[in-house]
């Protein structure tokens, strides 16, 4: 095998008919290379606009797979990057050229209902652990799309439904397994590689691939108190600040967000929405059905809406699984950055976007925070910024890719107006399409925590072998 300079630290993928034969030998996955019949698929990822062509692709069928594919992107200096569920909007699942370990056929998920801990595999996605852990009334804090992996959300945080009354994904970690750039593998908890379970809490990728994870579950569902409305989108003016101050004042229990968006013209979403500009509400209780019901209802309460698709929804998968559509299909880039408060100069500034959105399929998105997120500390974990009670999501979309750039662009100035808000910092990494060498971005995420993150760095990845993500360099 031989390589040539590609963009990144690594190099191009180039073989021969006689070493590819030879590494199908040693792989059980299977091997793609441009030009095979499922090679389009495999590389695609989910954001539309992330447009590479991998040298190879090896589908990981467990553990010994992840480590030969380590040791061959090493020794032979390639470009890497690793695939879990595919939804980083940056595209940190694939590359041009070099050599993608993916993980998607490693997606096995064992629960122990009495002890209540979940065993992930690195490939696994939210709906497949959803699945398994709400036949016994458990959950983990995930996401709010349930395609999204289990790995890349983890990693970099993890925001979703739940993380009020029990924090992050990543803070209900207990331990993981990861392949270092060395290609040995370890044990990272609180008793074992203590620092490197610190850093993978929020530092992304950067440290190693986790090949499973052992997660904290809680008891939820089936059966959840929530709130599903729609309004016209001018009401956000008025509804807006009563919104703020149902969240404020909620307990712990509640996550709400509020989203500014357009929904499609299809026949299947019931008649009062369809192809209408839309604020929506929504919200969800993590705890007893009938008791969240009581705080769930000033939610649903608001203003007049054009609909309440509330009862529609019959339980916690169906509402981790309501909002899949909106990151399918698209041609998209993100923005976000957290809030110390909503005042009325933020009020008015994101309603007046929310209403000149520059695509139907773009959304400006408002979740709120605190909760038990808030209560660990910002040194605690890798994940650094915490204490905002906000955070304002700009999700640039579109299903029209000659529109993309032009969404890009309105993402990148409107994010960076918002940033002369009151109280305006930070960056959520799992919401940022900004390329890997963007060390803005990092330094408004991680904060006074860069520093050792980057010695960590030197330590497990000190030739950055893992540099396909929100790039953290090791220590000089």
């Amino acid at each position: 095998m031989s390589t040539s300079t590609s963009h990144g630290t690594g190099g191009m993928v180039q073989l021969d008919a006689d070493q590819l034969a030879q590494l199908r030998m040693q792989f059980r996955g299977e091997l793609l290379t441009p030009g095979e019949p499922d090679y389009d698929a495999a590389r695609a990822v989910q954001n539309l606009a992330i447009d590479r062509h991998p040298g190879l692709i090896i589908r990981c069928s467990g553990e010994a797979d992840v480590i030969d594919g380590v040791n061959l992107a090493r020794e032979h200096h390639l470009l890497l990057a690793v695939r879990a569920g595919g939804h980083h909007v940056a595209g940190h699942g694939s590359v041009d050229g070099g050599l993608v370990l993916d993980l998607r056929d490693m997606n096995g998920v064992w629960v122990n209902p009495a002890r209540r801990t979940v065993h992930v595999q690195g490939g696994a996605t939210w709906g497949q652990v959803d699945r398994e852990t709400q036949v016994f009334g458990l959950a983990v804090p995930g996401g709010v799309v349930s395609t999204t992996g289990v790995g890349g959300l983890t990693l970099g945080g993890g925001i979703g439904w739940l993380h009020r009354r029990w924090g992050l994904a990543c803070d209900n970690l207990l331990s993981a397994t990861v392949v270092l750039a060395d290609g040995s593998l370890v044990t990272a908890s609180a008793d074992e590689h203590p620092d490197l379970f610190w850093a993978i809490r929020g530092g992304g990728g950067n440290f190693g691939i986790v090949v499973d994870f052992t997660f904290e579950a809680h008891p939820v569902g089936p059966e959840v108190a929530l709130a599903a409305v729609f309004h016209p989108i001018e009401a956000g003016a008025d509804l807006l600040p009563q919104w703020r101050d149902l969240a404020l004042a909620a307990p712990d229990e509640v996550t709400t967000r509020a989203m500014y968006w357009s929904m499609p013209p299809s026949d299947e979403l019931p008649p009062p929405i369809q192809g209408q500009d839309v604020l929506i509400i929504a919200a969800m209780y993590a705890g007893d059905a009938t008791e969240g019901a009581e705080a769930i209802r000033p939610f649903r309460e608001l203003g007049a809406p054009m609909f309440d698709m509330t009862e529609f929804i019959p339980d916690y998968r169906a509402f981790q699984a309501g909002f899949d559509a909106l990151a399918s299909d698209l041609h998209a880039y993100w923005k976000s950055l957290y809030l110390n408060e909503l005042d009325d100069e933020a009020l008015a500034f994101i309603h007046a976007q929310g209403m000149s959105r520059p695509d139907p399929a773009t959304l400006i998105h408002i979740p709120i925070m605190g909760g038990a997120t808030a209560r660990v500390a910002p040194d605690a974990t890798a994940f650094g910024d915490r204490g905002a009670p906000f955070m304002l999501s700009f999700d640039a979309q579109t299903r029209d890719p000659s529109n993309y750039a032009t969404v890009r662009e309105w993402a990148r100035t409107t994010s960076e107006a918002a940033r002369s808000l009151n109280g305006a910092r930070g960056a959520y990494l799992n919401f940022s399409g900004d390329e890997a060498t963007d060390t803005r971005v990092l330094d408004q995420q991680y904060g006074q925590n860069m520093s050792r993150l980057r010695a960590i760095k030197k330590q497990y990845d000190p030739h950055n072998l893992f540099c396909v993500n929100n790039n953290i360099t090791p220590a000089a």
